[in-house]
């Protein structure tokens, strides 16, 4: 029978379980034996992970025609302007693409969000702002690589869905299991 793990991937973890020199893995959260990540957040990105041994549901998951919605909260240097805004929804060029539309806007009220180690620089004459931003790509770094397109770097991303799964009240480096019967995609 398949398994289905939701992981909140803290920062500086990569999204594997081989160790490499100088980086934390997946192996050291006694996550179950033989789940693999569906999809991958980079070692500086926080949040939602799924992983399973159910195969098929990966593919589903991972090929881009599926275009399946992955929701981001992204701590951004400064507070990006409604037409900012526009063109990173729009659709920007990235090295050799353009990005799909996607949706994006200033969260409201701002959320509170578990201190990170170590912690995000802070500047007291520079406002930070979380945004919300909805994709159904996921290429390289894309996240990262948009905000600064628009003149706003990404100081902090945090991956809170993918699809209907939610990240919920799930602090760094914890898991819960969930039924295939919890996954619509």
């Amino acid at each position: 029978m398949a398994r289905y793990i939701l992981f909140h991937k803290p920062y500086g973890v990569l999204s594997q379980f081989t160790p490499e020199e100088n980086a934390r893995s997946l192996l050291e959260f006694d996550l179950p034996k033989d789940v693999y990540p569906a999809g991958r957040l980079d070692k500086d990105s926080e949040g939602l992970l799924l992983l399973t041994d159910d195969g098929p549901l990966i593919e589903r998951l991972l090929n881009p025609r599926n275009e399946k919605p992955k929701t981001y909260w992204v701590l951004v240097e400064r507070v990006p302007t409604p037409e900012a805004l526009e063109r990173f929804c729009a659709g920007l060029k990235i090295e050799d693409y353009v990005t799909k539309r996607c949706q994006a806007r200033i969260l409201t009220p701002q959320p509170v969000v578990a201190p990170r180690s170590p912690p995000v620089r802070y500047r007291k004459s520079i406002e930070d702002v979380w945004l919300e931003v909805v994709l159904t790509e996921g290429k390289n770094r894309q996240v990262r690589k948009m905000t600064a397109a628009i003149g706003h770097p990404t100081l902090r991303l945090l991956r809170r869905a993918i699809a209907n799964l939610d990240l919920g009240d799930l602090g760094p480096g914890e898991w819960r299991e969930v039924l295939r019967s919890d996954i619509h995609f």
